[in-house]
């Protein structure tokens, strides 16, 4: 025990080093970078985008494994999940209101770090043993930058294939079967074995079976959430002025100490907004471009501008609208967190199905969330061993699921977001170093 205690402590300082300021700045000093290198094409091109997205359903685009659109929902679906949710709400918990508006500037320039990171997962794309489609940072750098770079894209890719385990896995098993087991008394073992049958059936398929499934399941529930927290909105209209001045108060004010709620000082406001920002949309870890070089598509830019898309819909949208019902409810000062604080919030404005929506999201999101990074780190291992580890990768991930239902995962949780931050490391780098390539494609591209 002593000496899983040390290895913890171990882990939360470089946890804190990781995820500390420096890495924060990183993140959106890169996004700020991409955007004004781009001359904020992302934010212009927005409508743009969204019409190539929706162009994106035909298949016959170009060369690739699955639609642009297929992409962008397999994307997602990795992407909306308990950040959206749990995330969100600890965002507020610990930096009030105002942490919602970093948030929002996470996004924006994360927007162009997304643009940036499927520009140049398309451009340096190669085929594998079998006639797929691979692509991601370890092959932006290692095509983009050379062979002597190589070893910092098998450092993302010893980081991603671990990282999946962790938040993309067992995380997301946990958190399934705490929430089953909470509302509806289903024991942890039953949640962990029907979840991994159903992501087996999915992953016998492969990517073109998950970019199926994801490609009618995100949509659909991805609205059916978004109406549910717009139904509690227009029910508290005459709230929603007063929500959007404390979100704009609190983001550059501290905020005093109210009923269940600490009080926080403007940097937490920053810190966790943006920290929670990053964790729901993803967007500078490396992760969404390795299912965005597998679109078919004859363009990276036009890749590019269906992937920032996807981080506008997870966070300005999505997040957004949890943000506001836990404001507006009045519950965000509670003392209650996490996903608890998301369904105090859901359950008090439609009393008697509100909680309902929480778990059964929670549950869905979280189990799309596996399918969506099962393709991160299969690529990842792949990348590493080949072709020949990829059905036995998919063994291990169905087999990691139901032990993550049952598992205590403080640990997990621990060195998964530590693993996190690590990917994040390589992939900012090579988008800094690489970032002339994204200028000059975007700017050829527009001036056709």
């Amino acid at each position: 025990m002593e000496i899983l205690g040390a290895i913890t402590n171990w882990i939360k300082v470089l946890n804190d080093i990781v995820w500390g300021p420096i890495m924060l700045i990183l993140i959106l000093g890169t996004g700020f970078f991409l955007m004004i290198g781009l001359k904020f094409m992302p934010i212009f091109k927005l409508a743009y985008g969204s019409r190539m997205l929706w162009q994106g359903r035909d298949p016959s685009l170009g060369e690739g494994d699955i639609s642009s659109f297929n992409a962008l929902m397999t994307s997602l679906s990795a992407t909306i999940g308990t950040g959206n949710i749990a995330g969100v709400a600890t965002a507020i918990f610990l930096g009030g209101p105002g942490a919602l508006f970093w948030m929002w500037i996470t996004a924006l320039v994360g927007m162009a770090t997304k643009y940036a990171e499927a520009v140049l997962a398309v451009h340096y794309r190669e085929t594998d043993a079998n006639g797929s489609k691979v692509g991601g940072p370890m092959y932006y750098i290692k095509n983009g930058l050379g062979e002597r770079f190589a070893w910092l894209g098998t450092t993302f890719a010893i980081f991603g294939a671990l990282a999946g385990f962790g938040i993309g896995n067992t995380i997301q098993a946990n958190s399934v079967a705490d929430a089953l087991y909470s509302k509806f008394s289903i024991s942890h073992t039953v949640t962990g074995i029907i979840i991994a049958l159903l992501v087996g059936a999915v992953l016998l398929g492969g990517i073109k079976r998950i970019g199926h499934v994801a490609g009618k399941l995100v949509p659909f529930m991805a609205l059916s959430y978004v109406i549910a927290a717009g139904i509690i909105l227009i029910l508290n209209a005459e709230k929603v002025p007063d929500a959007f001045n404390l979100i704009f108060t609190y983001a550059f004010t501290p905020v005093a100490a109210t009923g269940g709620f600490a009080g926080a000082a403007v940097w937490a406001a920053i810190r966790f907004g943006v920290a929670r920002g990053i964790f729901s949309n993803e967007a500078g870890l490396g992760s969404a471009p390795i299912v965005h070089a597998l679109a078919m598509t004859n363009s990276p830019v036009r890749q590019g501008t269906v992937a920032m898309i996807g981080t506008f819909i997870d966070t300005i949208i999505v997040c957004s609208m949890t943000g506001l019902v836990i404001i507006v409810s009045g519950v965000w000062s509670s003392g209650e967190t996490g996903a608890s604080l998301s369904a105090l919030a859901f359950e008090s404005a439609m009393p008697g199905i509100g909680g309902y929506i929480v778990t059964l999201g929670l549950s869905v999101f979280a189990f799309t969330t596996i399918l969506g990074w099962s393709i991160y780190s299969e690529k990842c291992v792949e990348y590493l061993f080949g072709v020949k580890a990829v059905i036995p990768f998919r063994i291990l991930w169905v087999l990691a699921v139901p032990i993550g239902a049952m598992a205590n995962l403080s640990l997990i949780w621990l060195v998964a977001d530590t693993l996190n931050a690590l990917m994040a490391i390589p992939n900012l780098i090579a988008l800094l170093l690489l970032s002339p390539i994204v200028f000059k494609l975007t700017k050829t591209y527009f001036s056709k």
